[in-house]
């Protein structure tokens, strides 16, 4: 692995720079690799290789990109092993769950996006005119640190489907999982300069990449301000941005629904990834009649759940991404007990034995009002605000009323019931009945969480631009 070096026009070259950083174990809080840090020449190396091989990576055929693509899920299958240990470092998720939750779901990603490929050279016959989908150019491709590989091929595969070239960059804490991807790019014979990868820290290059007059897109995943700051970067080119920014998702629980098994799926959520994740449903609004009985479920659920080393086979929910991370929720958590939101489970003292890591329990709030800081902002750790509602309409008003639109769920009596109630809620995505993420749904935001969307036919439309061949009569 060469996490001290950058893939570009298909070599692996030396940092125009000599600044580096360690890569942190959040486990144990121990380096586990050193980094390089692209500054504005290696920037513009990458964007010049990708706009370069543009032209002619355009031009190939879906049946010649799907081949390549499908030789790269191969050898991402061949290479899982690798891809587990560098989540388990970078991120310490539980070596047990690393596969199921981080990696097999790119790799069918891929696999997916090249069925799409083989079919993307067809024009569509209209009313007196063709349609053509064509690439949209070089990307820009900036990645998170809670899902690194997946996020990452969540852009790569359509990017790729769609005929597209592109630098990209993963999160400073999460590097080595996009390393891996480049040495399987460099594997496969994929044409030099369709994707190079740089590293580095977001705030210094992050704007560099997505200003850049070379980059025709840009995708982003991550906080609300950063993503702000992308967009107002890419403004003055006219890129086209597609962003993935925070959430605050509201489960609702509504009368009828199977208490036990809606609660515990909640639960679960908020824990996986150790809440870590973007559309994590963490306001769990439930009728005031079953408030209590709610509680006393979900306080079980979370105490089964197992903070830990994530080399055990009992760990459920591993440390936080970083001591930073850890510092961000804690201080959240004791907002939420200032402002008189009950503690049920949890807290921000580290769990006994695990002091030398970024580890936090599992964490449940009662009595959770609307106005408190807990209930409104994205805290991205395994907590969960339980609310109290008296109405159907008063649970779909609070899961309206903030910034986020991301994503939400309902569970309710029956499917139809369910369906009813999504359609009144303003996010992206609603889960309904326990249902879980598809690859070939479409996922992205209302509202302050976003604009376009990943995943589907609707994400491969992302890097795609609309041509009308208008017919003579």
């Amino acid at each position: 692995m060469k996490p001290n070096k950058f893939y570009i026009d298909g070599a692996w070259i030396a940092p125009s720079s000599d600044k580096a950083i360690p890569v942190i174990n959040p486990a144990n809080l121990e380096a586990c690799a050193l980094m390089a840090c692209a500054a504005e020449t290696d920037v513009d190396k990458a964007a010049k290789a990708a706009r370069i091989a543009f032209p002619k990576w355009s031009r190939t055929s879906g049946e010649e990109r799907a081949a390549l693509m499908l030789k790269m899920a191969d050898a991402m299958e061949f290479r899982k092993e690798d891809f587990i240990e560098a989540h388990v470092q970078t991120m310490g998720i539980p070596r047990h769950l690393a596969y199921e939750v981080q990696i097999e779901g790119p790799i069918q990603a891929v696999r997916y996006y090249a069925d799409l490929a083989r079919n993307i050279d067809s024009d569509q016959s209209e009313g007196g005119f063709l349609l053509a989908r064509e690439p949209i150019g070089v990307c820009a491709l900036i990645n998170p640190w809670n899902y690194p590989l997946l996020q990452m091929i969540g852009k790569v595969a359509p990017a790729l489907a769609a005929g597209c070239t592109m630098l990209l960059k993963p999160a400073e804490q999460t590097p080595l999982q996009d390393i891996i991807m480049a040495e399987i790019v460099d594997s496969i014979g994929l044409p030099e300069g369709v994707f190079n990868l740089i590293t580095g820290v977001g705030s210094e290059i992050g704007p560099k990449m997505s200003s850049h007059p070379l980059v025709d897109m840009v995708s982003f995943t991550g906080s609300t301000s950063s993503g702000i700051s992308v967009a107002m970067n890419a403004a003055p080119t006219i890129k086209r941005v597609c962003q993935e920014m925070g959430g605050k998702s509201a489960f609702i629980i509504a009368e009828g629904a199977d208490l036990q098994a809606a609660i515990k799926y909640g639960v679960d959520n908020v824990m996986l990834n150790t809440g870590q994740t973007c559309d994590a449903l963490t306001r769990m609004l439930v009728p005031r009649a079953h408030y209590q009985e709610a509680i006393d479920i979900a306080t079980k659920c979370a105490t089964e759940h197992v903070v830990g080393d994530p080399n055990s086979q009992e760990t459920t929910v591993g440390p936080l991404a970083s001591m930073t991370q850890r510092e961000r929720v804690v201080d959240y958590i004791q907002q939420g007990i200032d402002s008189g939101a009950k503690l049920l489970l949890g807290g921000g003292e580290f769990p006994k034995g695990l002091e030398n890591g970024a580890y936090i329990s599992p964490t449940l709030f009662a009595d959770v009002d609307r106005e408190m800081v807990i209930a409104k902002e994205e805290i991205f750790g395994p907590v969960l605000c339980m609310m109290a509602y008296d109405s159907i309409e008063e649970a779909i008003e609070i899961a309206n009323e903030l910034e986020y639109g991301l994503s939400s769920a309902v569970w309710a009596e029956s499917n139809n019931e369910a369906i009813k109630i999504a359609h009144q809620l303003r996010a992206g995505q609603c889960f309904i009945q326990g249902s879980y993420f598809r690859l070939n749904a479409p996922f992205g935001g209302y509202k302050g969480s976003g604009n376009g969307r990943e995943w589907g036919e609707a994400g491969l439309s992302e890097y795609q631009e609309l041509k009308a061949i208008v017919l003579p009569d």
